[in-house]
């Protein structure tokens, strides 16, 4: 009966995590009355909505590099051009690069991601109540926390099955036992697939009514403002130009290095 002792842990994170997923879908739900009035979305604003700090950073450097103030070679080397920032992100942006006028791609976006500009947009965002305060949990954290329940559930059902069979209770009996509560995390995902979808870990339902409003109105494929409108909400990847594709691309690597 040792496969008993691998179904109760299997209950015990399937049921967990879909608990909380179902409070982070009822929370989101209780707080989802407009408080954005009749408010309309910046760049800044709805790439921290969509993707957070890191997203702002990106936004910031593609505009700067299309207005030929900011070179972003291939090599993922990002070089100062114009050195007079004409907001708070770009001088963000021009300060991480720092005297030398030249840096990495990948150290750049972090500093910039962790700039004042960008904290005092968070707040400004959550005290409109368009973002989540840090801390709060999120339906797209609780979704995550039960496709981790689901793996764990399949590893525990396959752990019972590997053990030497008891006499008593055929195989096939405790893989169904095993399949209830793999049913459960499939059932809620696909709930809240159904229900809540699209999830955000930054932006709460007002914002991301804001956020659907705004991609709406963007302009036709090949308009700048529409061009930078499709980085803000779907990041680096909607760049046309195969250069700055190219600059980006470095960003992961670096990344990857010096994880």
């Amino acid at each position: 009966m040792f496969w008993v002792l691998l179904l109760l842990p299997a209950w015990a994170v399937a049921g967990t995590a879909c608990t909380r997923l179902c409070l982070a879908a009822a929370r989101a739900a209780n707080d989802g009355t407009d408080s954005a009035g009749g408010r309309e979305l910046d760049l800044y604003e709805a790439a921290f909505l969509s993707g957070g700090p890191a997203r702002v950073a990106d936004l910031t450097m593609v505009s700067m590099a299309r207005q030929r103030r900011l070179l972003l070679a291939r090599t993922g080397w990002a070089t100062v051009v114009d050195p007079r920032g004409q907001d708070e992100m770009e001088r963000s942006v021009i300060g991480a690069i720092g005297p030398g006028g030249q840096s990495l791609i990948a150290p750049v976006r972090a500093s910039a991601a962790a700039a004042d500009a960008v904290r005092g947009l968070a707040e400004r965002l959550v005290s409109a109540g368009l973002a989540v305060p840090d801390g709060v949990r999120t339906v797209a954290a609780a979704v995550h926390r039960v496709r981790l329940a689901a793996l764990a559930v399949c590893a525990l059902g396959a752990a019972a099955l590997a053990l030497p069979a008891p006499g008593d209770v055929p195989r096939y009996l405790i893989a169904l036992w095993f399949a209830l509560p793999l049913a459960v995390t499939l059932s809620c995902l696909a709930i809240a697939r159904i229900e809540v979808h699209p999830y955000s870990a930054w932006a709460s339902p007002a914002g991301q009514r804001l956020l659907y409003a705004f991609a709406r109105r963007a302009g036709r494929p090949g308009d700048a403002a529409a061009d930078l409108t499709s980085v803000a909400v779907r990041g680096v990847r909607a760049i046309g130009e195969p250069d700055l594709r190219a600059a980006f691309a470095h960003r992961e690597e670096y990344e990857g290095l010096r994880d």
